[in-house]
């Protein structure tokens, strides 16, 4: 079964793709279709330039990235809630020096980060040690 799905995925996967641009397509179309044209006055469009209009609005605007964007172990850079407590439990485990020397790494990497400075979400335990 594994070996049908890995030489499946080869087409399945621009399929899947294809499927998706021609749905988002489709309602780019009939939403410009069902409101421009009443507010602004502007003629109704086809299906393919609603495509057009949408890889065009991606490549101008980005195509994004969920989650949160932040710097720092604790951050959260669209990592999953494991992640974060695997870190927390790294960071609980580590001398005070090796923490030291940790803070310091992080402030060299992304100082420039308005939360880089901020270690509200280490465990209680390491925060007491701290002070």
């Amino acid at each position: 079964m594994k070996k049908v799905f890995y030489r499946g995925r080869f087409v399945f996967i621009p399929l899947a793709a294809a499927a998706f641009l021609s749905l988002v397509s489709l309602a780019v179309m009939t939403l410009w279709n069902c409101l421009i044209p009443g507010i602004f006055g502007y003629s109704i469009i086809t299906f393919w330039q609603a495509m057009g209009l949408f890889v065009l609005c991606k490549l101008l605007f980005g195509f994004g990235r969920g989650g949160r964007h932040g710097c720092g172990p604790m951050g959260g850079g669209g990592r999953a809630p494991w992640m974060r407590w695997k870190m927390k439990e790294r960071l609980a485990n580590m001398s005070p020096e090796e923490r030291e020397a940790f803070k310091q790494k992080m402030k060299e990497r992304c100082g420039h980060h308005p939360f880089a400075n901020k270690w509200n979400d280490w465990p209680e335990d390491v925060k007491k040690a701290e002070e």
